[in-house]
């Protein structure tokens, strides 16, 4: 690229070394240096740029992320923008009636930064707290002003109904919100001052229903979602794991997977799985960096694995809890194999305390049928 502005020539240059580091198409790289010239040419060296500047300034077929990537590379860009998280609080609180809105927005914002008395939360913890009280505020709505009219009778009815994990979730939930709300005194009383958290029964974990089973099936449709579900229902996988899978942790010829550092056997369909999911992944990113087995079309630009927010999305908003199916083939195992603390240690890499509890848990349904054994 000619040009008398050395901070552009330099941003070309390290344009061209990101892009063959990282897979680049060629038109990618064009377009990234087309966009370079827009917003560097003439610039004084060294002078720094805000994003949302870069991104107003910018033709439509330059791109972005690539201009981003290179300036931040260079030490020229200042991200001014706000969190997505951000935004989708707004957005999902702006369907509130107004009154609710203003404190369960400031509500999420402390969850999300933390003060002085409480660590920031997960952007996923985030969702679940949101998810916890939203219906029981769009009901108290419509006959509620504002939350201060909420009433302990009000918060009973809307519990009753509710059993397990969704009772504990609602439960945590408001007693935040509504605490939240009486300290600073935007509510007169609590009405979940009494509200105690269940404690988990240790016998409480069922296997799947035929329910349950049956939303998986209907919507693990996708290559990528068929393989996620599979590596939770066959190797008992957390979603970290999943996340962080590595192609070097996979030996297809020996049948062999490594999942966040322990070594499983890879059974046919979990590797004929694979086998699709890797055909479509490189027909979709033949030159992608990226080694992580799960890739999509942001992080096959870059090395990084995909977000959490990219299994709720495609999995736990539309009902696929990942958590309970790798709750159930560990149980599975227990139940078919025998309640065995050691062995269901050493076969899912759990904890002594955990592989303990599924064993008490197996024993536990064995006792209650004893004509299945």
């Amino acid at each position: 690229m000619e040009s008398d502005t050395p901070a552009l020539r330099a941003a070309a240059t390290r344009a061209r070394e990101l892009g063959e580091a990282h897979g680049w198409s060629p038109s990618t790289t064009r377009c990234a240096m087309d966009g370079l010239a827009v917003v560097l040419d003439g610039r004084p060296a060294g002078h720094r740029l805000r994003l949302t500047e870069v991104r107003a300034v910018l033709p439509r077929q330059a791109s972005s992320a690539r201009v981003a990537e290179v300036l931040t590379d260079l030490g020229l860009l200042e991200d001014d923008t706000a969190p997505p998280i951000r935004a989708w609080v707004e957005r999902r609180t702006d369907d509130l009636p107004a009154a609710f809105a203003v404190i369960v927005r400031a509500w999420l914002l402390v969850l999300l930064d933390g003060d002085a008395r409480s660590r920031p939360r997960s952007q996923a913890s985030i969702y679940v707290y949101f998810g916890g009280v939203r219906p029981h505020l769009q009901r108290w709505a419509a006959t509620r002003g504002h939350l201060r009219e909420v009433t302990t009778a009000d918060v009973k009815t809307a519990l009753d109904p509710l059993r397990g994990e969704r009772r504990s979730n609602a439960i945590v939930a408001l007693r935040s919100l509504f605490r939240f709300a009486k300290k600073r005194g935007l509510i007169f009383a609590d009405p979940t001052a009494r509200l105690a958290v269940p404690r988990p029964d240790r016998h409480s974990l069922l296997p799947l229903t035929d329910t349950e089973i049956h939303t998986v099936e209907q919507t693990a449709v996708a290559p990528a979602q068929r393989l996620i579900v599979a590596l939770a229902a066959v190797h008992a996988a957390r979603a970290a794991a999943i996340r962080h899978l590595a192609l070097d942790d996979l030996d297809l010829p020996n049948r062999r997977i490594t999942l966040a550092g322990h070594t499983q056997h890879l059974g046919e369909m979990t590797r004929q799985l694979l086998l699709t999911w890797l055909e479509h992944r490189r027909t979709s990113w033949p030159h992608t960096p990226n080694r992580h087995v799960l890739i999509n079309e942001r992080t096959a630009l870059g090395t990084g694995p995909i977000s959490p927010n990219y299994l709720h999305q495609h999995l736990l908003r539309r009902g696929v809890h990942l958590d309970r199916i790798r709750a159930d083939r560990v149980l599975h195992e227990a139940l078919t194999v025998g309640p065995d603390p050691l062995h269901l240690a050493l076969v899912f890499n759990l904890s002594h305390t955990t592989a303990s509890r599924y064993a008490a848990i197996a024993q536990n349904l064995l006792d209650a049928h004893p004509a299945d054994r």
